[in-house]
């Protein structure tokens, strides 16, 4: 199956720049797969379609400031780190800008407090660095860096809490879970009332989710690692709904990613936690996922190709098409798609 398979054409004036306000008042679109039913919304009414008994998982990861700039020790060039992914201790993943003129030994000072020492360049532009500071490694982090907002977003100026979910709660993500951003605490409250079950699980979301396909063939992409948790009580929530013919509604493609990675070739969804590089594309079956909310993602992106495993490549580009049609807003602010 080929990248360009998963393309289509986007008018730049449809790429959302800031969040809607409320959260809640975005556009909703939504497709019933059995009845090939399409219905134009708001997301507020997404209570209409989601009924008592179904589990819905969202993702609790926080954004962290994950963008920090800073110079070379010696030498005083100017350098970009994204940080990817807590390894162990001080140690993370990162993706440096420039890549080629740092060599392993080399620090880069980003305050007097703050400081990083390359340890090794892998693969993918991925390096690995050790941080060395003086008090709290997180508070160091919301003094010195910078929410990471997608590049297609122009205006970085007052988005960081926009950026974030309501329920956002464990730091370690260098993108939001979109699809999360549309929930209130209020449409939260009224789900639950309804009868609707909200469990929460953890993915942080690093290179893996948006590291961009460059293979021709999309067989041959390689996820990166994204570390996930999953609590006995979510994996008993999930599994007794599946077992009693309920639905599991997963918000975004994190949560998709969490569960069907986490789960048994029987389709129990199994607690812990670990990494996954779980690669969802067109010829999956997927196992837990019943029903899916989520945003309007990148052409040739990993996301819209899992989107295309659960709706079908086809009627997906067709879905996408008559979004932009009535010029549905597209990307990390944009409006999203409920997939039942």
């Amino acid at each position: 199956m080929l990248t360009s398979d998963f393309d289509y054409a986007l008018d730049e004036k449809l790429i959302a720049q800031t969040p809607a306000q409320p959260r809640d008042s975005s556009r909703l679109l939504v497709y019933e797969r059995g009845s090939d039913k399409i219905t134009h919304a708001v997301f507020c009414d997404v209570t209409d379609w989601l009924k008592q008994g179904d589990v819905l998982v969202i993702n609790e990861t926080r954004v962290i400031p994950a963008r920090l700039y800073g110079s070379k020790r010696r030498g005083g060039a100017n350098f970009e780190f994204l940080l990817l992914k807590h390894l162990k201790a001080k140690r993370w993943d990162v993706i440096m800008k420039p890549g080629k003129r740092l060599n392993p030994g080399d620090y880069v000072d980003f305050s007097e407090d703050l400081c990083a020492k390359l340890i090794e360049k892998k693969e993918d532009g991925v390096c690995e660095v050790s941080f060395e500071h003086t008090g709290d490694f997180y508070s160091l982090l919301d003094r010195y860096g910078k929410t990471p907002l997608p590049p297609y977003i122009t205006n970085e100026n007052g988005h960081k809490e926009q950026y974030q979910t309501v329920y956002a709660a464990k730091d370690g993500s260098a993108a939001a879970p979109t699809a999360g951003l549309h929930f209130t605490p209020k449409l939260l409250l009224e789900l639950e009332e309804s009868g609707v079950i909200i469990v929460r699980l953890l993915l942080h979301v690093g290179l893996g989710t948006f590291r961009p396909v460059k293979e021709e063939l999309i067989e041959n992409h390689i996820m990166h690692p994204e570390y996930y948790e999953i609590s006995p009580q979510v994996a008993d929530a999930v599994n007794s709904a599946k077992r009693d013919g309920r639905r599991v509604v997963a918000v975004g493609t994190t949560s998709v990613r969490a569960l069907e990675g986490a789960a048994d070739s029987g389709g129990n969804v199994i607690d812990g936690s670990g990494n996954t590089d779980i690669f969802i594309y067109p010829g999956y079956r997927f196992k837990v996922t019943d029903a899916l909310l989520t945003n309007f993602h990148l052409p040739q992106s990993t996301l819209l190709m899992l989107v295309s495993a659960f709706a079908g490549r086809e009627r997906t580009l067709e879905l996408y098409s008559e979004a932009i049609g009535m010029n549905y807003r597209f990307f990390s602010f944009g409006d999203a798609m409920l997939i039942l």
